[in-house]
């Protein structure tokens, strides 16, 4: 995607409140976030490293950073980060994406949460971190991200997620710790649609819903309007099967609470792995506000919501070492996952060797 002109991060950084008093400002706020991001994408993980990179690439910074101290210290850069807000610093992030980013009516957001395994600190008693993240599988962008509080759990920092984002025209897929109502309720009133996973924690719901699939399927979906989509895919001695139905006007046949809001369609998939002998299958189950027979767009957008794993989460651990980063001092984990959520967005890839060549 092209960025359109004069809109870059300096834009939407540089109005970020420094926490610094006047006399401690060495180095301008904007020129350690620069240099932070920049070190980041070439894969560096922790302060020292950042500097490590800064001082190598001094004569480039000094074209377009004012510098005038030049490049600051591993421990300013620590400091920094450790005292910036990171409700400040993530709405600026979110106004970034939203400059640069047209989101395509009806792309999939997928919301999903990771724990940074090594941001727990034992001397004060602060347990590692977890981030709920949006991804638009289109665009393959971070749109935002909020962290979960200590005492809490995603169903608190999804809808915090939602009330920041743009999401009218999408379709929001969830996880089953997202199928709530008033998760549900919320994805409605910012326009969008939902497809969201059921499990059997769900209680009533999970059961009327496989009863009324395997009725449904007995009698050959006499009765009830449904669509079907299935895809074949080979790879590497290994045949997985999809089958995929969506079931609408369904919500009346369900024995539940009706408390629902726009719940139009059940949606089913049937997964069949065979690799040589050996042969698995799962049936997993959504409930959704999509109002046409459309399987084939259920489908793909039940597969598209996996890429929040395999195109973020895998690049953030793998690429980025995210799990195996040790900052933990006050706000500096929080603020340090916006970064590399920055690197990942500026790079556009999901190739290792790529996002670091670039």
């Amino acid at each position: 995607m092209k960025l359109p002109p004069k809109i870059t991060i300096t834009d939407h950084f540089s109005t970020l409140k420094d926490p610094r008093i006047e006399r401690s400002k060495l180095h301008q706020l904007i020129d350690i976030i620069t240099i932070a991001i920049c070190a980041v994408i070439c894969g560096a993980d922790g302060w020292e490293q950042i500097e490590l990179y800064g001082k190598a690439k001094h004569k480039w910074f000094q074209q377009f950073l004012a510098l005038p101290n030049g490049i600051p210290s591993h421990d300013t850069f620590a400091r920094v980060f450790a005292r910036i807000d990171p409700e400040e610093f993530q709405q600026c992030f979110i106004d970034w994406i939203k400059a640069i980013s047209k989101l395509t009516n009806g792309e999939v957001i997928a919301i999903d949460g990771k724990t940074l395994c090594h941001s727990y600190d034992t001397a004060s008693s602060q347990s590692a971190i977890h981030m709920v993240s949006a991804w638009a599988t289109a665009n393959r962008l971070v749109l935002g991200q909020v962290k979960v509080n200590d005492k809490s759990n995603e169903i608190t920092a999804i809808p915090e997620l939602l009330r920041v984002l743009e999401v009218a025209g999408c379709i929001v897929t969830i996880d089953a710790m997202g199928c709530q109502k008033d998760i549900a309720k919320l994805i409605i009133e910012r326009q969008a649609d939902y497809i969201l996973t059921v499990k059997q924690n769900q209680g009533y719901l999970y059961k009327d819903i496989e009863q009324l699939f395997k009725q449904a399927q007995k009698n050959q979906f006499q009765g009830i309007d449904h669509s079907y989509y299935e895809t074949i895919n080979k790879n590497h001695g290994r045949l997985e099967i999809r089958r995929c139905w969506l079931l609408s006007n369904v919500a009346d046949l369900i024995d539940t609470d009706s408390n629902w809001s726009n719940f139009f369609s059940v949606g089913v998939v049937e997964s069949e792995r065979r690799i040589k002998e050996k042969i698995e299958q799962e049936t997993r189950y959504y409930i959704s506000s999509i109002q046409h027979q459309n399987a084939k767009l259920f489908g793909q957008a039940v597969r598209s919501h996996w890429e929040v794993e395999n195109r973020l989460h895998w690049v953030l651990d793998v690429t980025f070492n995210e799990d195996n980063c040790r900052i933990r001092s006050d706000n500096a984990p929080q603020n340090f996952a916006v970064i590399r959520h920055i690197a990942v967005n500026k790079s556009k890839s999901g190739k290792k060797s790529k996002i670091k060549s670039k």
